[in-house]
């Protein structure tokens, strides 16, 4: 439904005002949307690479999962189980996202000479598939927030490219006919006044001026 607005000269210059802000506008929404795509198609490529390092490593570990808990003492999968994950913030296109830092464990304390070898080994890759699992976790937590903030920024995109704009340029020429229309009349009045007045004798130089704001040309 046609917006109901004033078809008046005030309001086309309104109008006018209007459309111009929203064309300046849509080019940096834009802009803003493709910086989100472009950053969300990078995360989702370092996130891949970094799910597949951790399958490998999980269905490597998988044969061995009944020999890993409780070697000679040592519960080498509670040791691997992340106690703090570290974080830092970035701004990326104006939104504040999660970067990962870093991760501690709990601290393993057992015998050298009381273990196999292998121990040392099964922990150092164990704890590493945790702290990728995490950094894949933050990894999600910066696609969820992109995502967010590029549905936003898609919205107000489609509200400006197919609403406003189009809203506005509407209004403008719906004015412009109404202004025109208007000047069109008045001229027709003038001109039938006039001749009125000279078939009374009124000479023609005598001039009958038109209504206030009408100068004789359209919008």
């Amino acid at each position: 439904m046609a917006e109901k607005i004033k078809l008046t000269r005030p309001e086309l210059k309104r109008q006018r005002d209007v459309l111009v802000r929203f064309e300046r506008y849509l080019p940096m929404l834009k802009l803003k949307q493709q910086q989100l795509q472009l950053t969300l198609q990078e995360i989702l490529q370092q996130r891949q690479k970094l799910e597949d390092a951790c399958e490998a490593a999980r269905t490597k570990f998988e044969p061995y999962s009944g020999v890993l808990r409780d070697v000679a003492g040592v519960d080498v999968r509670r040791l691997s189980e992340v106690t703090q994950v570290r974080t830092s913030t970035a701004n990326i296109a104006g939104i504040s996202v999660p970067v990962f830092e870093d991760v501690s464990f709990p601290e393993a304390r057992y015998s050298l000479f009381a273990t196999p070898t292998w121990v040392d080994k099964a922990l150092a890759d164990m704890r590493q598939i945790s702290r990728q699992t995490a950094e894949l976790q933050v990894l999600d937590r910066q696609c969820e927030l992109i995502r967010a903030e590029l549905t936003k920024i898609t919205q107000r995109v489609n509200l400006f490219e197919k609403v406003r704009i189009p809203e506005a340029r509407e209004n403008i020429r719906r004015i412009r006919i109404r202004l025109g229309d208007e000047l069109t009349a008045a001229v027709g009045r003038a001109k039938i006044a006039k001749s009125k007045l000279t078939a009374t004798g009124v000479s023609g130089r005598q001039l009958y001026a038109l209504p206030d704001g009408i100068n004789g040309t359209r919008e």
